[in-house]
């Protein structure tokens, strides 16, 4: 296997064969048009007057620093060697002629994946490649990966936003459960899941978007299925502790969740039975941060989940004035190894310190970062950067927008609308994939 940046410009794979897969239905063309002739839904004035302020400042998203651009060489794939013979493409040896498999896919490792539908299409060979997943199981391995955001502002609709490309993906409707529809719901992304838990009449249900059908189905359900319970993924694996059961029972039971198997397995409980926690992997270990526990007290103890060991460790006053009980879970984020904490009462940005065991405030979050008590604002890691999603709703509707931070030792918070577009402004899920 060739390593590192394999020095082939991209290329565009184009084929006749007939798509028989989903990929046709995504849309990654589907770029912020700000030109002074496109026509806009109508918005009140006030926030007519707010975005044309906002398209003076916005800045473009910069690129994926190890991925090259596919639209640099424009090349054309025939099923068809030079002699006109017909080439099998479900030989290994033929993936690219005469490069072979190795380098073939060598190459593809080092392409974005927003093109990975596009090199589906050339083959089965190909599409095999996409659809079981070993492209992504490479660039694991390979620590390759490319972070899009995915966010649900209406019931059953999701949409994804890549920063690298700056473009926004279509995602297919969950399917329509009237119960599932009416309740709670929490998301999760780990591997090339895409997670979303809820309930049916009488039982907790899971559903599963995969990126590589690009289709929803139904997922696994926990051994002890939970809602309003702290969670996070790394690499294919995730962890879900706390919660409440059916019964309305605060939980201290912790299960982790392999996405290569589907499979979800018993953890050691915690030290704490907790709900409405919030769930963040840092330095290769799992923390729950905040929560409330049986008396609806805020509990301001952390744990930490030592996954080698595999044990559990009590973090006395972890998250001390971050928010009071009244609102959302914290929102916390993790970038470089550094937690972060979005304080929704006060609008700002705050660090922790694991030496002090304090949070340090660094400055304001983005002007238009409204919420209800944090609910309906996200706020993840998205790579190298801090992302902050939300906005303004006028009397026509409201404004959903993405604002970017790469935060930097010593710095204050100087926040990017890197992207915007017509929707609900209330996020009622979030949830970040990087493969």
């Amino acid at each position: 296997m060739v390593e590192g940046n394999s020095g082939f410009n991209s290329m565009v794979f184009q084929s006749s064969l007939e798509q028989d897969t989903n990929w046709d239905s995504v849309d990654y063309n589907n770029f912020v048009d700000e030109s002074p002739g496109n026509k806009k839904r109508p918005l009140d004035e006030e926030l007519e007057e707010q975005q044309r302020e906002d398209q003076s400042k916005r800045k473009k998203s910069p690129k994926h620093p190890d991925t090259p651009d596919i639209k640099e060489v424009q090349h054309t794939l025939d099923n068809s060697d030079n002699n006109g013979n017909d080439l099998d493409y479900n030989d290994s040896s033929t993936f690219i002629n005469p490069l072979g498999r190795e380098l073939t896919i060598s190459c593809l490792l080092h392409l974005s994946r927003s093109y990975y539908n596009t090199v589906a299409c050339v083959n089965s060979s190909f599409r095999s490649l996409i659809r079981n997943g070993e492209l992504y199981r490479l660039r694991r391995q390979l620590e390759i990966a490319e972070h899009w955001v995915y966010f649900s502002c209406s019931v059953l609709e999701w949409e994804a936003y890549d920063p690298y490309r700056g473009c926004w993906i279509s995602v297919p409707k969950m399917p329509r459960t009237e119960s599932f529809m009416c309740s709670d719901k929490e998301s999760l992304a780990v591997g090339t899941d895409l997670l979303v838990f809820g309930k049916e009449l009488y039982s907790y249900i899971v559903l599963r978007y995969s990126i590589l059908t690009n289709s929803w189905s139904q997922g696994i359900v926990m051994k002890s299925p939970r809602c309003l319970f702290g969670s996070a993924s790394l690499g294919e694996k995730a962890i879900v502790a706390g919660g409440t059961d059916a019964w309305g029972d605060i939980l201290k039971s912790a299960e982790l969740y392999n996405s290569e198997t589907q499979t979800w397995e018993t953890l050691p409980s915690m030290n704490r039975a907790r709900k409405m926690c919030s769930g963040v992997f840092m330095d290769k270990k799992f923390y729950v941060i905040g929560g409330m526990d049986n008396n609806r007290q805020v509990l301001t103890c952390g744990e930490e989940y030592d996954l080698e060991r595999g044990s559990w460790r009590l973090i006395p006053n972890m998250s001390v004035g971050l928010n009071g009980a009244s609102g959302a879970p914290p929102l916390v984020a993790v970038v470089n190894n550094e937690l972060y904490a979005a304080h929704y009462a006060d609008k700002v940005v705050k660090k922790y310190n694991k030496e002090s065991n304090t949070w340090v405030t660094l400055g304001r979050l983005p002007e238009r970062s409204i919420s209800m008590n944090g609910w309906g604002l996200a706020f993840r890691a998205c790579g190298e950067r801090l992302i902050v999603i939300g906005g303004p709703r006028g009397s026509n509707g409201g404004i959903i927008e993405l604002n970017s931070w790469i935060p930097d030792a010593g710095s204050q918070p100087e926040w990017h609308m890197i992207a915007s577009k017509h929707s609900g402004s209330f996020v009622y899920n979030c949830a970040v994939m990087g493969c």
